[in-house]
């Protein structure tokens, strides 16, 4: 019982932040897995299960106030989901050690570029709303799509930082796009894949499947009604030491 309660809150406490920020359930709750003593391959496949959970937390609070467009529903969709599954493959034949320092420097990149971009989507902006933007964009995704599947860390904040940069949508937004889309459909794939693949400690997952509902809920309501500085700065703050740790630690 002790271990369970350990677990679920880690998850609660992962996923309420990446609710609120757009992303980054991995920078917390994958690492925690790890040093909990699970191998990077088991760790990433539990996650991506729990993360699920997260999407339908997050998107029953987000569609009370955001209309979702079809076409960015679609290009979300069509140009992430292959990228996640080439991802998720690839993953499994990366050795622990590599995966882990590879996860590390992508987190600390994360915290040192949200640090640099202190007015990051304040305001909604119509930009790149044609065939050619819809083209890059797209390409953009896949790519993105690619390290959800593999290293998974921070990957949905790069999806709501590029529609932001790409596509002029305002933060809170931007976060509702990445929590039903990434959240639901392509974490879905990606464990879908890892389980095809690999193992699942299965033991974990209703802790963690509960903390991550909880949590995506009440942290997409605190994005909605607070907003998202203090959560930024504190974001910085656990992407850097985290990064550190998984590269020196």
């Amino acid at each position: 019982m002790a271990e369970q309660l350990i677990i679920f809150i880690i998850s609660l406490f992962a996923n309420l932040f990446s609710a609120l920020s757009g992303g980054g359930a991995g920078l917390i709750q994958l690492p925690a897995l790890i040093f909990l003593g699970l191998p990077f391959g088991l760790a990433l496949a539990t996650h991506k299960v729990a993360t699920i959970a997260l999407g339908f937390g997050a998107t029953a609070r987000h569609l009370k106030e955001n209309k979702i467009e079809r076409d960015f529903a679609l290009l979300m969709i069509i140009a992430g989901l292959p990228g996640v599954v080439i991802g998720a493959s690839f993953i499994l034949q990366v050795p622990d050690e590599i995966a882990r320092k590879a996860l590390g420097v992508l987190t600390a990149s994360l915290g040192i570029y949200s640090f640099f971009s202190p007015e990051l989507g304040q305001h909604y902006e119509l930009k790149n709303r044609h065939r050619r933007g819809y083209l890059i964009g797209g390409s953009v995704l896949f790519v993105i799509g690619i390290l959800n599947g593999s290293l998974t860390s921070g990957t949905g904040l790069f999806v709501t930082l590029w529609l932001i940069r790409w596509y002029g949508f305002d933060y809170k937004l931007a976060v509702a796009y990445t929590l039903v889309f990434v959240g639901l459909f392509w974490n879905a794939s990606g464990a879908l894949t890892l389980g095809l693949l690999g193992d699942i400690y299965w033991l974990w997952i209703p802790a963690l499947l509960l903390g991550s509902a909880i949590g995506g809920y009440i942290g997409a309501h605190l994005s909605i009604v607070k907003g998202n500085r203090l959560i930024k700065r504190s974001f910085e703050v656990v992407t850097l030491l985290i990064g550190l740790k998984l590269v020196f630690g």
